[in-house]
């Protein structure tokens, strides 16, 4: 008896925020199976597994992957970049990046020009969003070397919620796009909090394949990808995940991500 090849899995950890919004991702890629012909095995690899083991798959065929850690592998090494994101969102100014909001409890006093003495959350130090990006946005302050009182890891954006709310911290960063999608499907979670700023843009996480996926079918995901934009039903779709659309991503953007990171470690003077 012959024995079915397993299909490629698909896998949106990274904005798994909530069954809801989890159920829409799972939802994207039962379509996007249907609309390439590549059967997908929508996986949660849900937290607290690390993420480092799911880009490590060899049968990745669709599954979210932060730009910083991509950027750190060798040419040779990294998975195959099939897109990067369009956010709907206003800071995303119709281009394939994404940013950091800082964000602090709805009641506090905090201002974005004054906070050496608050305690900052971070997620993971593989992390542009949850860990760089606020990181760069200190580097700019004068009181960037000021900063000592730091709380992590908090592993993702949902950490840094429950930690603000229970007080562990009084700010840290949240991904903007996972904000934009907890302020469409989840108020009630970040009902507690406020934007005290916003950082520089970052490249987009991307979506990408394993280097041992069939070349037919990365070029077949990628299409299919690149124009779920097409139809009013493929909008729809992606506008209930706040997107308008998949790019080809910039690879010279990811290429200068480790330089700003250390770029940001030598203005603090300290990592976390």
């Amino acid at each position: 008896m012959t024995r079915t090849a397993a299909p490629p899995i698909a896998c949106s950890r990274m904005y798994n925020l909530s069954p809801k919004i989890t159920g829409l991702w799972d939802n994207f890629f039962t379509w996007l199976g249907g609309q390439s012909g590549i059967r997908l095995e929508v996986i949660p690899h849900a937290a607290p597994a690390p993420l480092s083991t799911l880009w490590e798959r060899p049968d990745m065929g669709v599954v979210f992957m932060c730009g910083f850690p991509f950027s750190k592998l060798a040419t040779d090494q990294r998975p195959i970049p099939l897109v990067a994101p369009i956010s709907l969102a206003n800071w995303a100014g119709g281009q394939p990046v994404y940013a950091s909001h800082i964000v602090a409890g709805r009641d506090t006093a905090f201002e974005s020009t004054d906070l050496a003495k608050a305690r900052w959350g971070w997620t993971v130090r593989d992390s542009q969003s949850g860990y760089n990006a606020s990181r760069e946005f200190l580097a700019t302050q004068p009181y960037a070397k000021e900063v000592r009182d730091t709380v992590g890891p908090l592993l993702n954006p949902r950490g840094v919620v429950e930690a603000i709310r229970s007080g562990t911290i009084d700010v840290g960063a949240i991904d903007a796009y996972a904000y934009q999608l907890l302020e469409m499907h989840e108020p009630d979670m970040i009902a507690p909090l406020r934007i005290v700023a916003t950082t520089e843009p970052a490249p987009f996480p991307l979506l990408v394949a394993s280097r041992q996926l069939p070349s037919d079918a990365v070029l077949t995901l990628k299409h299919t990808l690149l124009h779920a934009h097409r139809s009013d039903e493929e909008r729809a779709i992606l506008a209930s995940l706040g997107l308008a659309a998949f790019t080809e991503p910039d690879m010279a953007a990811y290429d200068r991500m480790p330089a700003r990171a250390r770029d940001a470690d030598e203005a603090l003077g300290v990592s976390w």
